[in-house]
């Protein structure tokens, strides 16, 4: 499975939303269920691709979905990579609204063989020496650092982000290298930054050796996601999507269905597991 949006999970009870993060659609119809358990049927081996949309139905928005999507509710945009490189107020922003973490919402799921295409926040690195350490013991440091940070959070982000006031974000501490005192970045690829070059092999290693591809949340816009639906079609695999928006790969993928995810996957694990 590719992981390839950044998702998360938090305390929906604590955090409730007003915002309903899942973009307008209509419902599946029987035709719909038929054609996607006929694709599931019929491969042994199928690469499954997911995006933040796999997560808009658990209140945890994406980035393009019409109306209800990061960019559609405010003009805010991600942190690019360069900028987290070059200045200390662009990571003391992100370590502030980045403050409640990042737990791995596929593994904790139960899945398997998962790859994160775009990296995890569940592991924090060193800009300048080897030191690595996970989030979830980096998050005890943040603790201790920041003891006044409010546990009441505004609009919650697709990359873990919250909103804060200017303040919050001016006092934060941002957490630094225990070894060399240098910069600490999420294990994540940033917008503007590349995908490591062995994971890219890995993944094209995975698409071949695989019968058909799933994709499943996700607009393909970002082009580390699109070109895995360019190397299965040149290698003739089958393609199916499974998105409520428009996707990138519409136009030649096998089968597209535009309807929310939980309405018909719950029913299909049920029928054919």
């Amino acid at each position: 499975m590719l992981q390839s949006g950044l998702s998360m999970t938090v305390n929906l009870r604590a955090l409730s939303r007003s915002i309903v993060y899942v973009p307008k659609h209509r419902p599946p119809d029987l035709k719909d269920f038929e054609t996607l358990k006929e694709f599931l049927t019929k491969y042994n081996k199928i690469l499954i691709l997911t995006g933040a949309g796999i997560s808009t139905e658990s209140g945890i928005p994406d980035y393009r979905s019409e109306e209800v999507g990061l960019y559609a509710r405010s003009n805010h945009k991600p942190i690019q990579y360069q900028d987290f490189v070059k200045y200390p107020k662009v990571r003391q922003r992100y370590w502030a609204r980045n403050f409640i973490g990042w737990p791995r919402l596929h593994h904790k799921a139960g899945s398997k063989n998962v790859i994160e295409l775009h990296g995890t926040g569940y592991i924090v690195k060193c800009l300048n020496c080897p030191y690595e350490v996970s989030r979830t013991e980096l998050q005890e440091k943040l603790l201790r650092d920041n003891p006044d940070m409010e546990n009441n959070f505004g609009m919650i982000r697709p990359d873990g982000d919250v909103d804060l006031t200017k303040e919050q974000e001016s006092r934060f501490r941002s957490p630094l290298c225990p070894k060399c005192e240098g910069p600490l970045k999420p294990d994540i690829v940033f917008f503007g930054d590349n995908v490591p070059k062995l994971r890219v092999e890995v993944v094209r290693n995975e698409v071949s050796s695989s019968e058909a591809v799933f994709v499943l949340g996700s607009s393909l816009t970002v082009y580390s996601s699109y070109r895995i639906i360019l190397q299965a079609k040149e290698e003739n695999k089958c393609v199916a999507i499974l998105n409520i928006g428009p996707t990138r790969a519409d136009n030649i993928a096998d089968i597209k269905i535009a309807t929310k995810c939980g309405d018909l996957l719950p029913q299909l694990c049920s029928t054919i597991l």
